[in-house]
């Protein structure tokens, strides 16, 4: 999902973090300036010392994005229920063209009179080792089962094909054979028995071929 305001958009728009004790874990987000001016960000936490921010501060420019990555030191105890109640704040101003990120004053965020800030808030999610493996396990079987169904469709043309390709090479034994009869036979009866029996095999044998063309190979 995707946080969109009139300044920026945020993507995600909610940090997930993998815990694990004694490891870190970082979120990345992808800030978009949706506008023709420059637009300057800032992002705050209610737990600064939990997480490291880099940039925490800067200046987009115009239909221009950026990324930012949240990093979550490592912890030494899990929390209750693996819930969080972190919070995080990502504030977005106009700031006049070619503004630099030093340059920018310290009340660049401060809502005055006439000035539009706009915020965007960001919940923290936790997720065990276990969910992300159960997940990754999901995706797994599920691009298996879609390849078994592929494989097997694929194997059932080939099967369909094959048939008529040997029944194809049935008729045109059985054709031969006639021919040969035809041969040794000379009677107007016969023959005209025999060009309608070939005619009919005739366009069995090109219906045949024109399926066993049209199959897709696996090979």
């Amino acid at each position: 999902m995707t946080g969109t305001g009139q300044l920026i958009s945020v993507h995600p728009d909610e940090l997930n973090f993998q815990f694990e004790l004694e490891k870190q874990s970082y979120c990345d987000l992808k800030v978009a300036n949706n506008t023709e001016h420059c637009v300057a960000f800032k992002v705050k936490t209610t737990s600064p010392k939990k997480y490291f921010v880099r940039p925490n501060t800067g200046v987009i420019q115009p239909w221009d994005s950026c990324f930012i990555r949240v990093t979550l030191q490592a912890q030494r105890e899990y929390p209750p229920d693996m819930q969080s109640k972190d919070k995080f704040l990502l504030q977005s101003t106009i700031v006049a063209s070619h503004t630099e990120v030093d340059k920018l004053l310290q009340d660049t965020f401060t809502k005055d009179s006439g000035k539009v800030v706009e915020e965007c808030k960001l919940r923290v999610v936790y997720l065990s080792p276990q969910a992300a493996l159960g997940n990754s396990e999901d995706e797994a079987s599920k691009d298996s089962k879609r390849n078994l169904d592929s494989n097997s469709a694929l194997q059932h043309l080939k099967d369909e094909r094959d048939t008529a390709v040997q029944q194809t090479r049935q008729l045109q034994q059985e054709l031969e054979m006639l021919k040969r009869r035809r041969d040794r036979k000379s009677d107007a009866g016969f023959s005209f028995k025999f060009s309608v029996l070939v005619g009919l095999i005739g366009i069995m044998v090109g219906f045949l071929l024109k399926f066993s063309l049209s199959s897709p190979s696996t090979e």
